[in-house]
């Protein structure tokens, strides 16, 4: 499976399939993992940095798991880190980064389908509401967030924990229902037996 990833990795840093997304691949560790977290898409700092949640947002993100007594080097040593898609969108002249639309994430999404191929892992994490949206419909935050979802995603059966975006510019998750429902997630992840298996 190791050498499965590494080659699929070779290819997708090589992607170049949408015009408009501004390079390069962002790319996890090739953890053979049997958790997969899912981000939305990487910031402007990412591609330079090399490795994806690498700004503001992950910094919330990493503390959130370290809250449950993961720091951000085992994190990434031991997840595969994922996207919905994997180059930069570039900036929305409204404001904020753009959102990818409908081609990109599809096109993205095949590398997607190909990595739940390899791990099949049985804990999927979708950060975001761009990645909570790839597996249900017309998501709102407090329907999803702080339970597990046992769903069949992208052919294979696993189990899904929700997680809001970790975004600095967000108060979602800092007051009610979303400060409690964070928690929850969070216990619900550091109870889950891929977790336990990884980290303990």
């Amino acid at each position: 499976m190791a050498d499965e990833l590494h080659r699929h990795q070779a290819d997708l840093l090589k992607c170049s399939a949408c015009p408009q997304m501004i390079g390069p691949v962002v790319v996890g560790a090739p953890a053979n993992a049997g958790i997969l977290q899912i981000g939305q898409a990487p910031g402007p700092h990412e591609g330079r940095l090399g490795r994806p949640f690498a700004w503001t947002a992950g910094k919330n993100l990493f503390r959130w798991y370290a809250s449950i007594g993961v720091d951000e080097t085992r994190f990434r040593e031991r997840v595969y880190m994922a996207a919905v898609c994997r180059c930069f969108p570039g900036k929305n002249p409204k404001g904020g980064d753009r959102v990818p639309d409908a081609l990109e994430i599809a096109r993205c999404g095949e590398w997607l389908r190909r990595e739940m191929e390899i791990l099949r892992p049985s804990l999927v994490i979708p950060v975001g509401k761009l990645a909570i949206a790839q597996m249900f419909d017309s998501p709102r935050l407090d329907a999803v967030v702080g339970r597990t979802h046992r769903l069949d995603y992208l052919g294979v059966e696993t189990d899904v924990i929700p997680l809001p975006h970790p975004s600095g510019l967000s108060t979602w998750f800092k007051v009610d229902p979303g400060k409690t429902l964070l928690a929850e997630a969070l216990r619900l992840i550091a109870a889950h037996p891929a977790w336990i298996k990884a980290f303990s």
